[in-house]
């Protein structure tokens, strides 16, 4: 189990370096253009896998900040967004990879954002959403980019995988 969500620890600081690479190109007009996406703009949407991040983090380790919309703009700025995406990511990898089998298997509790209850739930499952939410919302960045004539990049897990970087996990 360990294995397995250090690996997608790892291909989730991947692909978001690689949506931010594509989203680097942006002008600050394409980057705040509403595009239709369920979080309006590229900025929603990248500002969304961050907020999203941050609450979960806090829920899993009672530290760092944790904003209480899931559409807080924390960066207007593309530069500044990139900074605390990347310095998120590692977060991530460095807890996750501190996390022993025992605690995998082990259940935490929280508060809801959205509508203040208390949920106790295991900790493996949360991680899997917390991933799988990231792929999703990355994919309507990629979608973003497409609708703006931009090249999107491959995103895919297997690419990862075949990596120099992905295949310690494969």
């Amino acid at each position: 189990m360990k294995q397995h969500f250090n690996m997608f620890a790892a291909y989730n600081a991947w692909a978001n370096q690689r949506i931010y690479d594509a989203a680097g190109a942006l002008t600050k007009e394409e980057f705040a253009r509403d595009a239709g996406a369920f979080f309006k703009s590229m900025r929603g949407t990248l500002n969304h896998l961050l907020v999203t991040d941050r609450i979960w983090l806090k829920r899993f380790t009672g530290e760092g900040e944790a904003p209480s919309s899931l559409d807080t703009i924390l960066y207007i700025d593309f530069a500044k967004l990139r900074v605390a995406r990347e310095m998120e990511d590692r977060r991530i990898v460095n807890w996750i990879g501190s996390l022993t089998e025992k605690q995998l298997a082990g259940r935490f509790t929280y508060m809801t954002v959205t509508d203040m209850r208390t949920i106790s739930q295991r900790l493996s499952p949360a991680l899997a959403h917390l991933f799988n939410h990231q792929t999703h919302h990355r994919g309507q960045a990629h979608t973003i980019l497409t609708m703006l004539g931009k090249e999107a990049p491959s995103l895919d897990l297997i690419y990862f995988q075949r990596t120099e970087e992905g295949r310690a996990f494969a």
